[in-house]
């Protein structure tokens, strides 16, 4: 008995999509519930499962071309599938983590010799104890107490920076996906060209761009952010944090918690424009911008101002992850009042980030930077963090700009803020 395989129907407002991968060839056994293809959209790659077992019949079509919601795409011959079924024809490649997910745990260092006494850095008990569990050398790091002394928040900020270099050169390993060579053309000789097709992706992401540039008055007002008081809360409740929820403290939360609190105080950061009208929203589904193997992808974070620091860290680990192995679903893509860009995980010190339509404001956060700055008349060493707020000036006025941005500085460098709502 011969069964067929039709496109599924595609999300709303996308009318067709791309046959990127036959995971199957004419004769391999198939299984219920298999992959047999990827169809590319314009935001998500849709996979198509088999609905029996059997044997792969007629592929109808090939790699490349573009389909619509109900066209043929295969025959499968149900019957028992053999035992030892051959491989596909283009096995998936493996995928790194997210730029921005949780990096994996560094594997443990071979011991080091000890300093020597003039070079031994100042350490405080609970320091040096933190050092010994995790194998760090403490010579590596810069303490930014008095005469030099290593504090928690020193180790914290340090392992971050770690953390943040290994997320950043495994997504820059992470090479451009194989272009098919049947779609390239190359010209050879002493200067050499190649022309690769855009993906769908790609092209949609182009064409977002130049309709923010084009519809939107784009503004962009910067302000500074000293992390102290966050790094050492989370220097202080890492551990029990991580053991009570099995997921780690990142920075992450803390912007889209101080976010959430400057949009209730400025909401027409969150409108957006409708021809000639505001529209207000009442509910804060943040954007948050991740790079990809396909292209820049902003999953949406529904509800952001109802989940709990734990909720949000996660839901924001799950986007980097969906993102890399292109699982992100057509709903996830959809929607938001407020993106936050994290360039700093690639090494940014100071960007002007584009709007994502229709919204009317981004947030883009840069590279963490161990600086001198002046507290109480004295020169200390601190964290601290560019930030840069684009707006759309045909409905935020400077002021208003401004003032958010200050918002979410003064929640960050004063967390207790964010329980007393202040």
């Amino acid at each position: 008995m011969s069964t067929q395989v039709n496109v599924p129907a595609l999300p709303e407002s996308v009318a067709d999509a791309t046959v990127v991968t036959w995971h199957k060839r004419p004769g391999d056994p198939v299984r219920r519930d298999e992959n047999l293809v990827d169809l590319e959209t314009d935001k998500v790659v849709l996979e198509v499962p088999s609905t029996v077992d059997g044997t792969l019949g007629r592929i109808l079509v090939p790699e490349g071309e573009t389909v619509q919601a109900g066209d043929l795409l295969c025959e499968i011959e149900e019957g028992k599938v053999p035992a030892s079924p051959r491989p596909a024809v283009k096995p998936a490649p493996e995928t790194p983590p997210a730029a921005n997910a949780t990096a994996p745990a560094a594997t443990p260092q071979p011991e080091r010799p000890a300093a020597s006494d003039d070079n031994e850095p100042v350490l405080t008990p609970a320091v040096r104890r933190m050092v010994k569990e995790m194998n760090i050398d403490p010579r590596e790091i810069k303490g930014s107490g008095k005469d030099g002394r290593i504090l928690k928040s020193d180790v914290t900020a340090w392992l971050d920076a770690r953390e943040a270099a290994a997320a950043e050169a495994k997504e820059m390993a992470a090479v451009i996906p194989p272009v098919d060579e049947a779609s390239q053309s190359t010209i050879e000789g002493e200067r050499p060209e190649q022309r690769v097709p855009m993906t769908r992706l790609r092209a949609k992401i182009a064409e977002r761009l130049l309709q923010a540039q084009r519809d939107a008055a784009i503004l962009t007002t910067f302000n500074e952010v000293n992390l102290q008081a966050v790094n050492d809360l989370r220097a202080r409740y890492r551990e029990v944090f991580e053991k009570e929820h099995e997921v780690r403290l990142g920075f992450m939360s803390f912007f889209i918690k101080a976010s959430v609190e400057a949009l209730k105080r400025f909401p027409l950061v969150n409108a957006s424009v409708d021809g000639q009208d505001i529209v207000y929203h009442g509910y804060y589904d943040i954007g948050i911008a991740v790079g990809s193997p396909r292209g820049l992808v902003v999953p949406i974070l529904r509800d952001a101002d109802q989940l709990t620091f734990a909720e949000t860290e996660k839901a924001v680990r799950s986007f980097g992850k969906k993102a890399q192995d292109g699982s992100l679903s057509y709903e996830e893509l959809t929607g938001g009042t407020f993106t936050i860009s994290n360039g700093g995980v690639y090494g940014s010190m100071l960007s002007t980030p584009i709007l994502n339509p229709p919204q009317s404001a981004i947030l883009g956060m840069h590279n963490i930077q161990q600086r001198p700055v002046v507290e109480d008349g004295e020169i200390v060493i601190r964290p601290m963090m560019y930030l840069a707020l684009s707006y759309d000036h045909r409905i935020i006025d400077g002021k208003e700009a401004v003032q958010f941005l200050v918002a979410i500085k003064n929640v960050l460098e004063d967390p207790a803020r964010l329980l007393l709502q202040i």
